[in-house]
């Protein structure tokens, strides 16, 4: 089953400034891959429709995956 995690993309407009752009990173989607506050990510461009999330320093995952059988 996949999970999609929806959101929008924000504006942030500073006087004298060019306009900066945000997302907001899902805490549900963050916890289940283990994302920490202040973690380094990198954006790799695929598509313009795809992007792949890269984690250059992420800890091994403390919890044992399960084979399929």
């Amino acid at each position: 089953m996949q999970t999609t995690y929806p959101l929008r993309v924000q504006a942030i407009r500073s006087r004298g400034q060019n306009p900066r752009l945000y997302i907001s990173f899902p805490l549900a989607l963050a916890a289940a891959i283990g994302l920490e506050p202040g973690e380094e990510v990198q954006w790799e461009l695929l598509s313009r429709g795809e992007l792949h999330l890269m984690r250059p320093n992420a800890q091994p995952s403390s919890t044992k995956l399960k084979a399929a059988k």
